[in-house]
């Protein structure tokens, strides 16, 4: 049985496996049968649009049928149930589990507690494995991924989608550039993990100090609760956005993502130019997660 917890589950033969499997579906090359009759649980107490809408899509275009418990509220969780039992019982209605849960190492315990393969679709602050897949096959539709130059920037403490991209680029050669709010910087036990890798990680103070050396821009929300009051929220996130004035001295090639949603870190007037990949991206979640789920399934 094969768990995806965590973007170190892969190594990076793995990772390039997976991707290519990914390209093939891409192109319409592959059995729309492949997972006739299997059935996917899917757990989410967390909101979720793309994460969830793309994993039901990936079973649905295989062949195969979904169950799903929306909130805690709406499952026996609200009564006092423990996440293992709940996993206990849905593991013996399904043919795998995609977890999303607000507590990280959720997805870690569920995992020991199921019959069947779980997938980890966000973790608290820990991982967000699949996320990271679909960023970096976005990223090799631009560009070759080993020694890129690449800027994470926003909240880079709590964000686990941030947190499993730089573990996964330590295994391409990438640089890394972080730039960061006061108090929101990469969690220390994280950069030192790194760098004991060989990753080179760079902070910055400011977007336009590297605008011309990297070849991404991962962009993130910088979450309004992680402020004492709305003015100092502004002020700091007015400082972290992506306009086209901006983007003017960038590299030709170079891409724009985000893991969505947005809020305002990303001018809509950048939407309209090339670099923009962040609406690719997101539609990039049904390939990679297909091919995700018929490695577990299948």
């Amino acid at each position: 049985m094969h768990h995806i917890i965590s973007i170190g589950d892969f190594d990076r033969n793995g990772i390039d496996r997976l991707l290519d499997h990914a390209g093939q579906i891409d192109r319409k090359k592959y059995d729309s049968n492949a997972l006739g009759g299997k059935i996917l649980a899917v757990l989410f107490f967390e909101p979720s649009t793309r994460t969830r809408l793309s994993f039901e899509s990936a079973i649905a275009r295989l062949g195969g049928t979904s169950l799903s418990v929306g909130s805690v509220e709406a499952c026996s969780m609200a009564k006092g149930e423990t996440l293992a039992d709940t996993v206990r019982v849905v593991s013996g209605y399904a043919d795998a589990i995609v977890i999303r849960h607000p507590k990280e190492g959720a997805a870690r315990l569920a995992a020991e507690f199921s019959t069947v393969p779980v997938i980890n679709a966000g973790d608290g602050a820990g991982q967000h494995p699949s996320q990271t897949l679909l960023d970096l096959y976005t990223i090799r539709q631009s560009m070759p991924i080993d020694n890129i130059d690449i800027a994470l920037i926003g909240d880079l403490r709590y964000g686990r989608t941030a947190h499993s991209l730089a573990s996964a680029l330590s295994l391409y050669n990438a640089r890394l550039h972080t730039i960061s709010p006061k108090g929101l910087e990469l969690p220390a036990t994280l950069s030192e993990q790194l760098t004991e890798k060989g990753m080179e990680i760079i902070e910055h103070d400011s977007i336009s100090d590297i605008i011309r050396e990297v070849d991404v821009l991962y962009v993130t929300r910088i979450q309004r609760e992680r402020f004492p009051d709305s003015a100092s929220y502004f002020n700091v996130a007015s400082s972290y956005r992506i306009t086209p004035e901006l983007l003017a001295d960038a590299k030709k090639h170079l891409i724009v993502l985000h893991p969505l949603p947005r809020v305002d870190e990303i001018d809509p007037r950048v939407d309209s130019l090339p670099h923009a990949r962040y609406f690719e991206q997101s539609r990039n979640g049904v390939p990679v997660r297909m091919a995700m789920l018929m490695q577990v399934m299948q």
